[in-house]
């Protein structure tokens, strides 16, 4: 049924009445012109308040339908407005927002339909990467800061050994062990499962000897896979993502992700570290004329794969609550299926670009995100299985927190380069960048590990024989006969030693008290 035929008005009064909804007197957006029976109005625009970029959203639709595009189209909008925009760059195609877009028969074509000057123009921009595998500025986090539950994502732990993982990091805590890399998490739970740290393990409630060797195997396997990099010092302050240019125009910080997009759990639940990050260290800011930063969460669904009720916990109230410090949260998938209820519910945002109905799977997902909209003049099913590449289904809140009218909008073209930049280019911006050599160099600074590594380096082998020699007379009854006996690994040897036992006691009063951890467990420290 075509939408003249439809119920509830004439053409005109039904065009007329969407339009009406995106007509605002504050500053706003502008994200296309309304579409009706297949017809474009460049005289019905439809836009977003800024003040409302805060209330979330999501950005949804088939592969190849315009996603990243829109990201773009709003990122630099936002950027003019002098807002901060966050990011990620999953098949590396964002990297031109920094450079101006390319005039071409089809740029032209789609400004004119929509009403659009257009004019060539990038944004300021900052180009990240997690632990530099990339163009970017390399992206860390220490293990103390990156916190028990998005660890145990990471790691791909059950509920049962993600709440030990949390008891390890309590023990660690109190003792005053700060984790800064993943050999120092996995010397505290060698230690833990040793003959000597028996006593120390049983004084943390609820965690087995058994959990805590699963612990470790997949901690030693984790990092066998070269997952080691993303760990250590320096540690990435958050607080550069709210930077804003010379000229006032909100800087894109554009995490590079290519070379780890193998790896959806790293990448999607470091995303989640950044934005746990932010919302444990803004202050409450309440209902401001723009958002001090809106963040693009892209590929979504991996965030919420396999995740914990505790994870999922402490996401939607993650969300739920950061608006509150100004910062807005987009999410980027395929369907709205793919977020759960009590998050998609806190989204008041929607773009949802064309659907594909090719399997019966994918019909039962059109059928929902049909059903999450608001009523409208539209036959939904039939708009978002026949909608073009740069077109979109919208809804957003209004000035006044209202649902604006669903319509169909031919989206703009952004002014920033479409295209991936000259990786020559790339190089040099991240290299002029005055955040380089803050921390550009990974510095591996002396902490527990390396403190008991090189002082069981120095005992010499009379001393070590006479120390274990208990335990080496049990291993050698048990030993085949000819068989020598293994040599000891490093961090056998640190935590076999006495003196890891009284450096976890002695530090705890020397240099520890319990760390302060958010929702998501992760760890509140002192900005510059």
């Amino acid at each position: 049924m075509s939408g003249s035929e439809r119920p509830g008005g004439q053409p005109e009064e039904i065009i007329e009445r969407i339009a009406s909804g995106y007509r605002f007197t504050g500053p706003a957006l502008d994200l296309g012109a309304l579409i009706w029976d297949g017809t474009c109005h460049p005289g019905a625009p439809v836009r977003i308040p800024l003040p409302m970029l805060n209330r979330h959203g999501l950005v949804a639709g088939a592969t190849g339908t315009g996603k990243t595009k829109t990201l773009q189209l709003i990122a630099e909008q936002l950027s003019a407005h002098g807002v901060p925009v966050f990011l990620a760059d999953i098949k590396g195609d964002l990297s031109g927002v920094s450079a101006p877009g390319l005039p071409n028969d089809k740029v032209r074509s789609r400004a004119a339909e929509v009403g659009q000057e257009w004019a060539p123009a990038g944004c300021p921009a900052e180009f990240y990467a997690l632990g530099g595998l990339g163009h970017g500025i390399p992206v860390r986090a220490t293990v103390t800061s990156f916190g028990p539950l998005l660890l145990a994502k990471v790691l791909q732990l059950n509920q049962t050994q993600e709440q030990s993982l949390g008891l390890v990091f309590h023990y660690a805590d109190s003792k005053g062990l700060e984790l800064v890399d993943l050999k120092d998490l996995r010397a505290v739970v060698a230690f833990l499962t040793s003959d000597e740290g028996k006593a120390e393990l049983k004084s943390i409630g609820g965690l087995s000897s058994a959990t805590a060797g699963v612990i470790l195997r997949s901690l030693t396997a984790f990092e066998a896979q070269g997952m080691g990099a993303f760990f250590g010092e320096p540690e990435f302050d958050t607080a550069e993502l709210l930077r804003t240019a010379p000229d006032g125009r909100g800087i894109l910080s554009v995490l590079e992700l290519p070379a780890v997009q193998d790896r959806p759990q790293l990448f999607s639940t470091f995303l989640m570290w950044l934005l746990a990050d932010l919302f444990h260290d803004l202050p409450e800011a309440g209902d401001l004329d723009k958002p001090k930063l809106v963040f693009f969460f892209d590929e979504a669904h991996l965030l919420f794969n396999g995740a914990s009720k505790a994870f999922l916990e402490s996401l939607t109230q993650t969300v739920r609550l950061i608006r509150s410090k100004g910062v807005g949260v987009f999410f980027v998938t395929q369907t709205s299926k793919d977020v759960p209820a009590d998050v998609l519910g806190q989204l008041g945002n929607r773009v949802q670009h064309a659907l594909r109905a090719f399997t019966p799977d994918d019909e039962k997902a059109l059928k929902a995100t049909v059903r999450t909209f608001p009523d409208s003049p539209y036959d939904l099913e039939e708009l978002l299985t026949g909608m073009g590449t740069g077109e979109a289904v919208v809804t957003v809140l209004s000035e006044k927190g209202a649902p604006t009218p669903v319509a169909a909008t031919r989206l703009r073209a952004p002014a920033s380069l479409m295209a991936p930049a000259d990786a020559a280019e790339l190089d040099r911006a991240v290299r002029s960048s005055p955040l380089y050599a803050r921390y550009a160099q990974a510095v591996d600074r002396e902490s527990a590990y390396e403190k008991l590594a090189a002082r069981a380096a120095q005992e010499t082998p009379e001393a070590r024989e006479a120390r274990e020699a208990p335990a080496p007379t049990r291993r050698e009854a048990a030993r085949p006969e000819g068989r020598e006996e293994e040599r000891p690994s490093v961090v056998e040897q640190v935590v076999g030693s006495g003196m890891f036992k009284s450096l976890a006691r002695s530090v705890g009063t020397q240099l520890g008290r319990e760390i302060t951890r958010s929702l998501f467990g992760t760890a509140r420290r002192r900005r510059r």
